[in-house]
């Protein structure tokens, strides 16, 4: 029985723990909005948001990215093919952390997430996203930033690219390190081929944890 009361209260006090970091996320989140709505604004108004990648290729990018983004409020663990992370925490994690390291910073990733919905537009939360992107090895080093990969590697915006050229900039979100735009590449080529049979229609992700899409592997 006394074995039973100290696990108890360790369960509560992890519990209280768990709750104070992630509201501490939540907290910076809110101290810090004014300065991210100000830059997300200067970014949708020099033609780098959402909206710039042209209604198709943006319902393109949610499907594969975060099929809930327009409806959940920083956190969608239901999505199919969604995965445990949102375009909102992932922007958490690059703009609310020094250096990010997976485990319990998971909590006031999420915590942060949820201040960013609080705080600001779902506009100005994918602007700052696309901006924050990373894209992989280029010609002149690391691209940051999914404008910027696609006039790196192409020469002209997202909204100009064919369909094959821009969900090869998506398809490279999942791991950038491991694929190379511009170049023959046969990983890439099956990872764009897989999100080219969901964008049809004619595959369905094996449930939340399918980012990799292998319920759209080709038999």
């Amino acid at each position: 029985m006394r074995v039973l009361k100290v696990l108890s209260a360790l369960v509560l006090l992890l519990t209280a723990a768990a709750l104070i970091y992630g509201f501490i996320g939540y907290h910076d989140a809110r101290s810090d909005a004014p300065r991210l709505s100000a830059r997300a604004d200067n970014l949708i108004a020099g033609g780098r948001s959402g909206v710039d990648l042209g209604p198709k290729q943006l319902a393109k990018l949610l499907l594969v990215e975060d099929p809930g983004f327009v409806e959940h409020s920083g956190v969608d663990v239901s999505s199919a093919g969604g995965g445990l992370t949102t375009i909102t925490q992932s922007l958490a994690k690059r703009v609310g952390f020094e250096t990010f390291k997976p485990g319990i910073a998971k909590i006031r990733q999420t915590g942060y997430a949820i201040g960013l919905e609080h705080e600001l537009s779902k506009d100005q939360i994918l602007a700052l996203w696309l901006d924050t992107l990373e894209m992989g090895p280029g010609p002149d080093g690391w691209m940051t930033g999914f404008f910027k990969a696609s006039n790196t590697i192409y020469g002209k915006p997202p909204a100009d690219l064919s369909d094959k050229e821009f969900l090869s900039l998506v398809a490279v979100l999942i791991a950038p390190s491991t694929y190379r735009l511009g170049e023959d590449d046969p990983k890439l080529e099956d990872r764009v081929a897989r999100i080219e049979r969901m964008v049809a229609g004619s595959c369905n992700p094996l449930g939340n944890g399918d980012v990799w899409l292998e319920g759209c592997r080709k038999d």
